[in-house]
């Protein structure tokens, strides 16, 4: 294994370089969260600990300068001091371990944010995460393990893409669903269509499974023309990372 272009198991200089977010909880009990995150600072060689430590709290949005201990703290203030302390080196490399686990919405969206921002400032941020839907939102990349091996690479809507031999499912919301489903069912490539109830003041739908979901697109329009039917919605129902690692996993 190579992380650029050293050995991180022999070469101790390259670890400096290198901000672990473990998935574990690993403080010590006796420390208040800018004397570890100042630790961490000192254990990599950093020229002033003190700076950066504080630097690295007020990015994650921790005080400082509070005294309590960080065994005190909320898990989703834990996770926050885990991320400071990967930080305060300035890594080039960030690998993250399920960084967002018990933070509440706004902190998880601040987090998404930070390491988009740290991403395109040419830092390299590995995120291992099981919570498909941030995955999604992380991505420029994401790549797919299933039963230990790499399943596959690349953006979710490519990787959806390589999912060939499984027709798109497609929900059409519309006041005429019968009818439009009547002449959806001859369409080119659709292979099934079935009807959707009102669900919470929505209008009822069609969902039809196409072996050509462009042309489906292209095509709804005109078949809602031609039956006089309104359209409310045409979305995905399996264009979703979830959905692709479900395949994946089971094929």
């Amino acid at each position: 294994m190579r992380i650029l272009g050293a050995d991180p198991r022999t070469d101790l200089a390259v670890r400096s370089r290198i901000g672990i977010v473990p998935q574990q909880e690993a403080v010590f009990e006796s420390y208040d969260a800018f004397r570890f995150v100042r630790f961490a600072g000192v254990l990599n060689g950093v020229a002033d600990p003190d700076a950066a430590a504080r630097w690295a709290l007020e990015v994650v949005e921790l005080d400082p300068d509070e005294p309590r201990r960080v065994t005190t703290y909320s898990k989703g203030m834990k996770q926050r001091v885990k991320v400071a302390q990967a930080l305060v080196a300035d890594p080039a490399v960030l690998l993250l371990d399920e960084p967002l686990t018990g933070l509440d919405p706004r902190q998880r969206n601040h987090l998404i944010d930070l390491f988009g921002q740290l991403g395109e400032q040419g830092r390299c941020v590995l995120v291992s995460s099981h919570v498909l839907d941030e995955v999604e939102r992380f991505g420029s990349r994401v790549l797919v393990v299933a039963q230990g091996r790499l399943a596959a690479t690349g953006d979710f809507r490519a990787i959806r893409d390589l999912m060939d031999d499984r027709p798109h499912r497609i929900r059409v919301r519309t006041d005429k669903p019968r009818e439009l489903a009547t002449v959806l069912v001859s369409s080119v490539g659709v292979l099934a269509v079935r009807l959707e109830p009102a669900v919470a003041g929505r209008p009822p739908g069609v969902v039809a499974d196409t072996t050509d979901a462009p042309t489906f697109r292209r095509s709804i329009a005109a078949a809602a023309q031609q039956v006089g039917a309104t359209l409310f919605e045409v979305s995905p129902l399996d264009d979703d990372l979830d959905s692709v690692f479900r395949y994946l996993v089971q094929r």
